[in-house]
């Protein structure tokens, strides 16, 4: 694969993936608007790997929490705060890889990577979050999230494998709604994004194992590199700024290439 598309995709996906506004989405335009070959679903996994390598060490600290919550789950031990925040990622992840493998065996997740879909995505799921930012109180914090909240944030979070709805955004949105504070809405987002793009990297991986393709993993290997790079730079500006930032810049800016694309679409 050209160098030239490795770079715009890892850089694509770092510096939106963070963002409401969709990474996938713009992911699946970059060869629509470029006339480049597309990258494929694997380079897509490759760079969506990159920023989960982001996530874990900016958030560190949670992430070592609730791996030892983890190993205290296994026993069937529920008595710490990260045996807690690792059962309510678990539950959190279930919806996504369910409806992700629906999609998968049916051939429907290939039918949505289309631009009408990205537009009409980008525009109705842009507007959700502008409603949820509004009305959502801002009286939580991410340390009181709950089974129930993570069960619902969960299925949201399931409406994310519609091409340009956006996994951050979508999450955001739910949590915004349920009256988390926008740094901490963000930050559930962002724990949450660990399990579910393990899954879908562990499920890419498989495939380019079983091809035998030794060019796909040095291909992978530098998309990895430098969506990682680009990703950690994107997640700490943006974190900063949401302390004083609302929604409403990345929701006009989603409807107005919303409207773009379905212009483009539909003439």
């Amino acid at each position: 694969m050209p160098l030239l598309t490795l770079v715009l995709a890892a850089l694509i996906q770092g510096i939106t993936e963070f963002l409401p506004v969709s990474s996938s989405g713009h992911l699946i335009l970059l060869p629509a608007l470029t006339g480049m070959d597309d990258q494929g679903q694997v380079i897509d996994v490759a760079v969506h790997v990159g920023t989960l390598f982001a996530v874990i060490l900016y958030f560190w600290a949670d992430v070592r929490i609730a791996l030892g919550g983890l190993l205290r789950l296994m026993r069937g031990k529920i008595d710490t705060k990260g045996a807690f925040l690792a059962l309510c990622l678990i539950l959190a992840t279930i919806p996504v890889v369910i409806v992700g493998l629906i999609l998968k065996l049916t051939g429907v997740d290939m039918m949505l990577r289309s631009m009408t879909v990205i537009g009409w995505t980008m525009i109705i799921f842009g507007i959700v979050l502008y409603w949820a930012d509004q009305i959502g109180k801002t009286d939580r914090t991410a340390d009181q999230w709950s089974l129930k909240h993570a069960v619902e944030m969960g299925i949201w979070q399931a409406v994310s494998l519609i091409p340009g709805t956006s996994r951050s955004g979508i999450t955001i949105t739910a949590a915004r709604r349920l009256g988390y504070k926008r740094e901490d809405a963000a930050k559930l987002s962002m724990l949450m994004s660990i399990p579910t793009i393990i899954a879908a990297g562990s499920l890419a991986g498989f495939q380019v194992v079983s091809s035998g393709d030794t060019q796909a993993f040095k291909d992978i290997a530098i998309a990895i590199v430098l969506s990682f790079v680009a990703a950690l730079f994107a997640l700490a500006l943006m974190m900063r700024l949401l302390k004083s930032v609302s929604f409403t810049p990345y929701v006009l800016y989603r409807i107005a290439l919303g409207a773009l694309l379905l212009w483009i679409a539909y003439t």
